[in-house]
């Protein structure tokens, strides 16, 4: 059976956290439910009148970089069940693809990224909110062998960056956005006992979308009467 509205999960956490490993481990648990994924990544604003020496010295880890606006616009659109064509980005060139990828709408949808519980919108959006906690010299071995490996990216250039913006803007607006967390999940995207949790609030909540669409469509009539009080 369909349900009306998709539960949204956000899944926050500092760069290297472990958000992606959490987000694939909750789907794998969810066998009997479809579900979609976006990356808040894809969603960088996108500068191509401006040279790649001059991307490279933006601040990547900021708000500001985001496109909050689109962002929304799909988390929205997905939680009305209609599909949307995700923006794909070049971490090299620091671009917009000219590509994009079409997400279909599920049941559930998924999105991970740093600084999705700093918008108010996206928090509104947003029916559980997990935050994935890792200590900072994790993070910054799993950004070097992330970027080194995936993105081709040198050492040097790769230090300087989280120095410079990704140290300070976590401080400034990743870890302050914990707050608004509903689920915290210590020690990365390897806590089994922490996503178990997480997929039954999941199953929880969708239980309770499917049983608010079955009492919508059974007649009054057919509804069993509340025990009678004695």
């Amino acid at each position: 059976m369909r349900m009306l509205k998709p539960l949204i999960i956000g899944i926050a956490g500092g760069s290297g956290s472990g958000k992606s490993t959490v987000a694939r481990n909750v789907a794998e648990l969810l066998t009997t439910t479809s579900v979609a994924f976006i990356d808040m990544d894809a969603y960088y604003k996108n500068f191509p009148d401006i040279s790649l020496d001059e991307r490279k010295k933006l601040n990547w880890d900021h708000p500001d970089s985001f496109d909050y606006g689109l962002l929304c616009a799909h988390l929205e659109a997905l939680s009305k069940r209609k599909p949307i064509e995700k923006p794909e980005y070049d971490f090299v060139t620091h671009l917009r693809r000219a590509d994009s990828t079409r997400v279909e709408p599920a049941d559930v949808v998924v999105i991970d990224g740093i600084l999705l519980f700093v918008d108010e919108r996206v928090r509104e959006l947003c029916d559980v909110k997990v935050f994935v906690d890792a200590d900072a010299d994790i993070r910054l071995i799993r950004r070097i062998e992330r970027d080194t490996h995936v993105r081709g990216r040198p050492l040097d250039e790769i230090i300087e960056q989280y120095l410079s913006t990704v140290q300070p803007m976590h401080c400034e607006f990743v870890e302050p956005s914990k707050r608004y967390a509903d689920v915290i999940v210590p020690r990365g995207g390897h806590n089994a006992v922490a996503i178990e949790m997480i997929v039954a609030k999941i199953q929880r909540g969708l239980q309770r979308v499917t049983d608010g669409v079955e009492a919508r469509r059974t007649p009054s009539a057919e509804r069993p009467s509340p025990p009678a009080r004695t």
